[in-house]
């Protein structure tokens, strides 16, 4: 049994108080972004998973100097060893300039053949600037694992206080299970371009949600052509790596901590985290009520996030 400690939401849950069987999926959660509240969004499906499912989960959170979890420290991510033992591996970072004995826990298991989801910013998951043996990382890597790099999106519009995504399931995908349960919604998430004019979603990536922004910079400015209004906002692919097995892969651009707010939301990340380990989804989907309540802060950068929260030592 894991003894692992990890904090949500300010209130400190030991997951050593679950007992698990060595045949129980182990779930790595990876957070560190400095803008959308990982930190607040990945421990709430954690718990969801942990409730219904008896699933064993681990979060990684960034810290600082003094033990607090802090998304500005970019150069840290404390507990990615777990990644060794991990039955999936959920990412959720954004420009993560990690020292080469944290990376690599992130890349080997991307290249072990088991299953992986990511949010929003894990296009953007590394950020090695003027390092040429690592710049790979920034658009290469997401592209090939996950489906795309970071591109645009359409930009922000009183960010947290309007809908700026238009969310609609594809008439041809309603039969997939990750869409079980779930409706068309208003996010808060700006779209991210994917897919369109000089870009394309890699390998066999395959849309399931589309998006369609609701206000955009390149509409106001006579670019749509090239960044058009409507973009897949989720999807499913596969990616191969050394191991030679393919793994099987559940991407959102979605991910604006407001829109975990909504059920569907929740509903959409916990099917496509359910699919790629092969677990049944039900007919209405995954049970998306939070075992605790969801009050996350807004998107936005500085300090902004919430304070002196700190995972328990082991």
């Amino acid at each position: 049994m894991r003894s692992i400690l990890f904090i949500l939401f300010g209130l400190f849950v030991p997951a050593s108080a679950f007992s698990q069987s060595d045949s129980t999926p182990h779930i790595v959660f990876v957070t560190g972004d400095e803008e959308y509240r990982s930190e607040e969004s990945m421990p709430m499906l954690a718990q969801i998973l942990k409730r219904d499912y008896g699933f064993d989960v681990s979060i990684c959170y960034a810290l600082n100097e003094e033990g607090f979890i802090d998304p500005n420290v970019l150069d840290n991510i404390e507990g990615l060893e777990r990644l060794e033992d991990a039955d999936m591996m959920v990412l959720f970072t954004r420009f993560r300039a990690l020292p080469d004995s944290q990376a690599q826990y992130i890349l080997n298991f991307a290249e072990s053949g088991k299953p992986m989801a990511g949010f929003r910013t894990a296009t953007h998951a590394f950020l090695y600037k003027d390092d040429p043996e690592r710049e790979h990382l920034n658009n290469d890597w997401p592209a090939r694992v996950l489906g795309q790099q970071w591109i645009v999106h359409h930009g922000h519009f009183k960010d947290g206080e309007e809908h700026l995504t238009r969310v609609e399931i594809i008439e041809d995908m309603q039969s997939n299970p990750i869409l079980n349960g779930v409706q068309g919604f208003d996010a808060f998430s700006w779209l991210y371009h994917v897919d369109g004019g000089d870009w394309k979603l890699s390998g066999d990536s395959e849309p399931l949600l589309m998006g369609t922004a609701l206000q955009s910079k390149h509409q106001n400015e006579g670019r749509l052509d090239q960044y058009p209004l409507s973009n897949p906002v989720a999807w499913t692919k596969t990616y191969t790596g050394t191991s030679g097995i393919p793994s099987k892969v559940f991407f959102t651009t979605l991910g604006h901590p407001y829109d975990f707010k909504d059920e569907s939301m929740r509903k959409l990340a916990l099917n496509g985290i359910l699919w790629a380990l092969g677990e049944e989804i039900p007919d209405g989907g995954a049970n998306a009520e939070p075992a605790v309540p969801y009050e996350p802060n807004d998107a936005g950068f500085g300090d902004v996030f919430k304070p002196n929260m700190r995972p328990l030592d082991l």
